[in-house]
């Protein structure tokens, strides 16, 4: 079956590449006479998993798809595995036999040991695939929809008798993903969570759990429950509904799904190269497909988070979860990571502070340049790994941009991209306030194929990864605090997962609007537009015929004209210029000196206009005094915005607001590509009837 994607690769490839290429596809073309039950054999309970580990940690160092040299935490273990007695492989052996059948019910098994039937294939490779959509209604997270790809199930009639028995005929073919179910009882072996592992996380989880009564018995929150019962099914997953309150409990449940993927992943490989090498006293010449448990390169997860304090705290957590108490298990290379990761926290003023979620979102380090590789062994997680050499990439867009490069440059590398299978996008609103075409870049890169050999095991490739099918098999996970067009783009077009894809979708029920303290009318006004390309051009004639001639009047001074897009703030500046209106301008680009004299020239009238964008104001969230009238170009992307700037205009002159307030006003221009914006603002259900509305204006007065 060949790989129909339309991704660009790039034939860059050495002749010894292409010639080890090519002898991996004959070696699978030449697959016939496979028994139906080795594939079974393959697949070994956790229990025989846990034993075999401390007889097959001499095999470590092929773990991933290179060949570098042991660490010298191998070295220890390796020292320690020659005391074992020749007992432990007889009792291992023993065990063997008796095989766990709850195993082939783990999703782990169940999502990466198969292949896709042509038919699946078809669909999930088209440009609009079939699929199953089905909505659920949970406690916590409230509004599920779920996403399952169609697909008709292979025919499973055994060959006749006295028939060559072909692999295409006897194999089992992924299926899609089945609807998740909420988990009531934290039962971990039920959950498939590796043994390993279990006891260490009621202290990773303390500090989301110690507020909660029988911890022994309630070792995830709600939340945590609910999610993990998504995650833990290996489908693609939207969660746009972050706080500050749920991050910590968030990152917990992702970072166990790590681990115990990881865990799981390298237990099948020390498992494989045991049974491997008591295989015709390892002369064996062809390797069946079942023992097939790597991909191209070797990196399996990679986390992208916006700041180096976030990098910090995902693996603070990956450590907690894998050593707990175990005094036995050590860190490489920790205190350099600290040093690199930890300090340098913004200063926050005492007088007159910023708002909470601003101090907890940028306490810490918060340079958006870096990237780490991690590898896991039983009793060592190693810090600064070589990405080849690697099992986890943390790593900021930017940090990712830069090595990944553009084309045509010659030191470029995204090869470590090729086999990743996790993939999980946290604080996705921060990397939109960043730049989200790095982010667009780095999934561009995704499963490549690689340009250079890495030391790859092509006997022990996976088929669906050299047929080109990583991204099918790849499950994402994005997290965020705002719904936009951009990050729901991403998920729907960048992410293919032949197990289906889930959304939490809930209702606005105020918006932010509520807090609004000022008691003065706000007035929305709705202009329609047929696309959101024409929506750019619609909404500034609009602006410019309609809103601003209203607010050129010197009546109308202290005008505030606060700016979303950083391309329409652009295209207003020149304008302003153009028409040599009086005004001054604030962006993320202003420098200090600048943005004092804006400030004190609105502040005391000099300046009728002032232009402010929005990834200034959620970078600095200074007071901006002297406000008078605002105008919202468009609704803010974060819904607080919007409660902050009306609340500034309190502090233009609180003790005579009441006498003032007659000639303040508060306009929002709109269309129904804002929905998700200004739902967040207004609430669901008020601004379905607005924009369903045949009047063009809404008028909202708030305050106590």
């Amino acid at each position: 079956m060949k790989h129909k994607d339309t991704d660009n690769f790039e034939d860059e490839s050495s002749e010894e590449d292409e010639s080890s290429l090519k002898s991996l596809l004959n070696t699978f073309q030449k697959r016939d006479e496979v028994q139906l039950s080795t594939q079974q054999s393959a697949v070994i309970s956790d229990d025989d998993e846990e034993e075999e580990e401390e007889v097959e940690e001499n095999n470590s160092d092929i773990l991933g798809s290179d060949s570098e040299t042991k660490d010298e935490e191998e070295e220890e273990e390796e020292t320690d595995l020659q005391k074992k007695s020749i007992d432990d492989n007889i009792e291992n052996e023993e065990e063997e036999a008796d095989e766990d059948e709850s195993v082939l019910q783990d999703p782990f098994v169940i999502h990466l040991l198969y292949d896709l039937a042509n038919d699946l294939y078809q669909n999930i490779s088209s440009e609009s695939p079939k699929i199953e959509t089905h909505s659920l209604q949970w406690p916590t997270l409230g509004n599920i929809n779920v996403y399952i790809p169609k697909s008709e199930p292979p025919s499973t009639s055994p060959p006749q008798k006295k028939q060559k028995i072909l692999l295409s005929e006897v194999k089992q073919f992924a299926q899609p993903g089945n609807v998740p179910n909420k988990i009531n009882k934290i039962n971990w072996n039920g959950l498939h969570v590796k043994s390993q592992i279990r006891n260490n996380l009621t202290k990773a989880n303390y500090i989301n759990i110690k507020d909660m009564q029988n911890i022994n018995e309630n070792i995830l929150t709600p939340i945590q429950a609910e999610l993990f019962s998504i995650i833990n099914n290996y489908q693609d997953f939207l969660f746009c509904e972050r706080t500050i309150s749920n991050d910590k409990e968030i990152m917990f449940t992702y970072c166990l799904h790590v681990m115990n993927h990881l865990l799981k992943t390298r237990s099948k490989i020390l498992h494989h190269n045991n049974k491997l090498s008591k295989m015709n006293n390892g002369t064996m010449s062809e390797i069946p497909e079942e023992y097939r448990d790597q991909g191209l390169v070797r990196p399996k997860v990679l986390i992208i988070v916006p700041f180096r304090h976030s990098c910090l705290k995902i693996v603070e957590m990956l450590i907690a979860i894998l050593f707990g108490d175990n005094s036995d298990g050590s860190v490489m290379n920790k205190k350099r990571f600290l040093k690199e990761y930890g300090g340098e926290t913004i200063f926050m003023p005492k007088t007159n502070p910023k708002p909470e979620d601003y101090e907890i979102t940028f306490s810490g380090n918060t340079d958006d340049t870096f990237k780490i590789g991690i590898s896991i062994t039983k009793k060592t997680l190693k810090l600064y790994s070589e990405f080849y050499s690697s099992d986890v990439i943390i790593a900021s867009p930017l940090g990712l941009r830069l090595l990944i490069g553009a084309a045509g440059e010659e030191d470029r590398d995204y090869d470590y991209l090729a086999s990743l299978e996790l993939l999980i996008i946290d604080q996705a609103d921060i990397l939109l306030m960043q730049n989200w075409d790095h982010l667009i870049h780095i999934m561009s890169h995704l499963h490549l194929q690689p340009r250079k050999f890495h030391g790859t095991d092509f006997s022990r490739v996976r088929s669906w990864s050299v047929n080109g099918w990583s991204k099918y098999y790849r499950q994402t996970l994005i997290f965020s605090s705002i719904h936009t067009p951009e990050i729901h783009a991403l998920f729907n077009k960048k992410c293919a997962n032949y197990a289906g894809k889930i959304k939490v979708m809930n209702n606005v029920q105020t918006g932010s609007i509520s807090q609004v303290i000022v008691q003065l009318p706000q007035v929305f006004y709705k202009f329609n537009a047929s696309s959101h390309t024409q929506a750019i051009n619609t909404r500034f004639d609009f602006f410019i015929k309609k809103i601003l001639p209203q607010y050129k009047d010197s009546m109308m001074s202290h005008t505030l004209v606060y700016i979303p897009s950083y391309f329409d703030y652009v295209k207003l500046r020149n304008y302003f210029k153009k028409e040599e209106l009086n005004f001054v301008q604030i962006c993320e680009y202003s420098k200090d000196n600048k943005i004092a004299r804006a400030r004190d020239m609105f502040f005391h009238g000099s300046a009728h206009f002032l232009l402010y964008s929005e990834r200034f104001h959620f970078f600095r969230r200074i007071r901006i005094k002297g406000i008078k009238h605002i105008i919202f170009y468009a609704p803010p992307l974060f819904p607080n915005f919007y409660t902050e700037l009306c609340n500034f205009m309190f502090e233009f002159d609180p003790n005579s607001l009441a006498k003032s307030k007659s000639n303040m006003t508060i306009s929002t221009l709109y269309c129904k590509y804002d929905a998700m914006y200004l739902s967040a603002v207004v609430g669901t259900d008020r601004f379905t009837k607005m924009i369903a509305s045949d009047k063009s204006t809404h008028t909202i007065i708030t305050g106590n």
